[in-house]
């Protein structure tokens, strides 16, 4: 089968470009695959704004030639402004085939962010997102975004996943919350204020120099600057139980996962489904984390660990941190193994690109 494949692929390694690389990967084994690379930097013409729009324009170029005599097209959507513009060009170069082609919208922002601003931007997208083969979303929280205009038999829900080597054995997580002294919090995630880094290392502050000792946190991801990393790093330097790790290797990553009992993500982005909370469930963590839609459609509380109150970040982080550490060890113990036996069974790989296969009509390898 041909099928032409719409997608950022690393570098730049994000969750999207990774998940996308992924499922790239699978298809190639059995299917003649057409790739359009959509991460930035994926045509080299320079920098800045006025290379973007070359690279849209080399991407729509691409597009129109690579779709001739295509079964199949897979496409990730954007949620940006002039992701959308770019989109909109995408729809109307394969018009004639629109029926082929299946999006996959990885995020849960668009309708809030672009839709529920502007009625042009609304309706055009309506116009050609009605005659697709068929709609891709992690999560049931955003069936709403199309569901007015779209049949739900189009509309298909598969979760993302946690990569293998991140599962770890009932064995390794009842050993790892055998000690939990000092209780080891891991954040991963993007470095930025929304992510909610800074509420975090907040909330350990507030604790009592006594549960500050008891308490480790680990910090991985990239800064958007210099500037914030370094002021960062100065804020922590002086707290032996702090540390920042910067962008971590797979190797880096699993470990820090296999030591982790406690995962926190106290993000206050319209969050899609972040693989981030999936890869913890994978390693046994405790997932302490805001109830954005998209996370709920894959976090219960006090049943995959404890929800943020957004009111007042730090606050609430605080006082999930000391409920952890107050916690008798067999309660944590069954936030930990409910969580890795969850992922095992419904979060992975596998299970995601034959999922993606089936809707598409697309033959196993």
């Amino acid at each position: 089968m041909k099928i032409l494949f719409i997608a950022p692929i690393p570098p730049p390694i994000t969750g999207h470009s990774l998940v996308s690389d992924l499922l790239y990967n699978d298809l190639n084994k059995d299917n003649q695959v057409e790739l359009v690379n959509l991460s930035k930097g994926g045509v080299s013409v320079g920098f800045g704004f006025i290379s973007r729009i070359l690279e849209i324009f080399f991407i729509l170029k691409e597009i129109r030639s690579k779709k001739k005599n295509v079964d199949k097209i897979y496409f990730t959507i954007s949620e940006s402004f002039f992701g959308n513009f770019k989109d909109l060009f995408i729809y109307l170069i394969c018009y004639s085939i629109l029926s082929k082609m299946y999006i996959h919208l990885h995020g849960g922002s668009i309708k809030r962010l672009l839709w529920d601003k502007n009625k042009f931007i609304y309706f055009f997208n309506k116009f050609f997102i009605k005659k697709l083969g068929g709609l891709i979303i992690s999560g049931s929280s955003h069936v709403k975004i199309f569901d007015t205009f779209v049949p739900n038999e189009k509309i298909h829900i598969i979760p993302n996943f946690a990569l293998d080597y991140l599962h770890l054995d009932t064995s390794k997580i009842i050993e790892k919350f055998a000690n939990t002294n000092p209780l080891n919090v891991l954040y991963i995630s993007g470095m930025k204020k929304q992510k909610g880094y800074e509420e975090l290392l907040n909330a350990y502050l507030k604790l009592n120099s006594k549960d500050q000792q008891r308490v480790k946190i680990d910090f991985a991801g990239n800064f958007e600057s210099d500037a914030l990393k370094k002021i960062f790093i100065d804020r922590i330097e002086t707290y032996d139980n702090l540390k920042y790790h910067g962008s971590v290797n797979d190797i880096e990553k699993k470990n820090l996962f296999e030591n982790a009992h406690v995962f926190c993500l106290p993000t206050m982005f319209f969050e899609g489904q972040p693989i981030s909370i999936l890869e913890a469930y994978a390693a046994g963590c405790i997932v302490v984390t805001t109830g954005q839609p998209g996370i709920l459609d894959i976090f219960k509380p006090f049943l995959n660990g404890y929800e943020i109150n957004t009111t007042s970040i730090s606050d609430s982080i605080h006082l999930n941190l000391v409920q952890i550490l107050s916690n008798p060890p067999e309660v944590n113990n069954k936030i930990a193994n409910y969580n890795s036996d969850l992922a095992k069974s419904n979060y992975k790989l596998e299970t995601y690109t034959s999922s993606i296969r089936n809707v598409m009509s697309i033959s196993g390898n």
